[in-house]
């Protein structure tokens, strides 16, 4: 696909919202921390169903809900059936969707579609677990003789595009090739992130507090599974940096310029304007404004958070200099290094309280996450336009245009 070809779609929202406080995520842990252990599924309905005690939202008023994951856990075949009964509402059920890591953005998309349509509020609830992924079994069409065709869902997935072969730091590398980044550039960027995701932790956490949801979960066969904040957030230095041997020779990206997978959920509940109004308590609201999807040539991942953002803006009528703050999903530092050269967006201007290359990568819930800290840093601002864009596997991007408002 040449450049001239990129594929995108733009789409508006007639009237969806968000109480900012139906905006919540758990915290994220490193793999192989707390939560490696724990179902997503599990931790889902812990973090939900205290998010919804701890807000006040009736579940009895919710009408549907949609449920993002992309890996897949014991139990998950019935998806958002299965949830909402294990969270008092036999009467909920709706679509499972798996975007990677544009899941959070399609999740938002449905809902705010089914609320377009008059159908009530919708339940969002995005949830994963990358550590302890499965092995996935088939028998072999060739016969039983020829073996099982087997997969590792995680590692295979994120070392091997099905459609170029190519492992997604691949696609990050041969940006920067291309673009001419270099290794220094990349580090200064993870610094620059470090700094702004270890600043939005001042004061205790402040800024987290409202709308960081904590694990405590007890097991029979783990105990009590506690988790109250972010785990295994590395801060980046020059020093630190500078000391990292690139993960391929040759390259650029070493591991405090690359993201870590993680375990975490994040959710929301969409409904409509004076609903959200209503339900908010004369508190701010979030309203989706746009959203855009895309993809770019094969094997180029990282720069299909433009023309996402651009569509989303596109559909909106809207140009990037209105934007008041802008968020990004960015499992490699070259994602913010591209976006800001073909933008003009400076690298300052973004990812103002941290980022997924900082707290980490769970997928599913990564964009929701990253969606609900730009909705509090423009309600710490007085309101306004925020935009989040992200790529995801196989060269695609999602992006969200929101607005916060009194």
């Amino acid at each position: 696909m040449s450049e001239k070809r990129r594929v995108t779609s733009g789409a508006t929202y007639r009237d969806a919202a968000i109480p900012l406080t139906a905006l919540w995520t758990s915290p994220f842990a490193r793999w192989g921390g707390t939560l490696s252990h724990l179902s997503s599924l599990d931790l889902a309905v812990a973090a939900t169903g205290r998010a919804l005690s701890e807000r006040g939202i009736d579940r009895d008023a919710i009408e549907g809900m949609v449920l993002g994951w992309t890996v897949p856990q014991p139990a998950i075949f019935y998806g958002a059936t299965t949830l909402a009964a294990r969270l008092g509402m036999p009467h909920v059920s709706g679509p499972m969707l798996n975007q990677a890591c544009a899941t959070s953005v399609a999740a938002m998309h449905q809902a705010a579609a089914a609320v377009g349509t008059g159908v009530g509020p919708q339940l969002i609830v995005t949830t994963d677990r990358t550590s302890n992924g499965p092995d996935l079994s088939w028998p072999s069409p060739a016969g039983s003789e020829h073996g099982p065709v087997r997969e590792n869902w995680v590692r295979d997935s994120f070392s091997r595009d099905p459609v170029t072969g190519q492992s997604m730091l691949a696609t990050a590398e041969a940006v920067a090739a291309e673009c001419g980044f270099t290794r220094d550039d990349l580090d200064a960027l993870a610094v620059l992130r470090s700094e702004q995701y270890t600043a939005a932790l001042s004061d205790d956490r402040t800024f987290q507090r409202d709308f960081t949801v904590g694990i405590e979960i007890e097991q029979d066969e783990l105990g009590t599974v506690r988790l109250l904040a972010d785990e295994g957030v590395r801060p980046v230095t020059t020093d630190s940096a500078g000391q990292l041997p690139t993960v391929r020779p040759g390259g650029v990206h070493t591991a405090a310029t690359q993201t870590h997978p993680a375990d975490g959920t994040a959710g929301a509940l969409v409904t409509t304007t004076p609903r959200a109004r209503e339900c908010a308590d004369r508190g701010p609201i979030v309203r989706l404004v746009a959203s855009g999807f895309a993809r770019v040539e094969p094997a180029r991942m990282p720069k299909a958070l433009v023309p996402a953002a651009q569509a989303a803006l596109h559909a909106a009528g809207l140009k990037i200099d209105t934007m008041d703050a802008i968020s990004t999903h960015n499992p490699f530092a070259v994602n913010d290094l591209y976006f800001a050269r073909e933008t003009g967006v400076t690298l300052e201007a973004m990812n103002a309280s941290g980022c997924s290359l900082l707290f980490g990568h769970p997928q599913g819930p990564t964009g929701l996450r990253t969606v609900t800290e730009l909705a509090y840093v423009l309600k710490a601002r007085g309101g306004g336009l925020g935009l989040f864009t992200g790529c995801a596997a196989g060269d695609t991007a999602a992006a969200l245009i929101i607005e916060v408002t009194d």
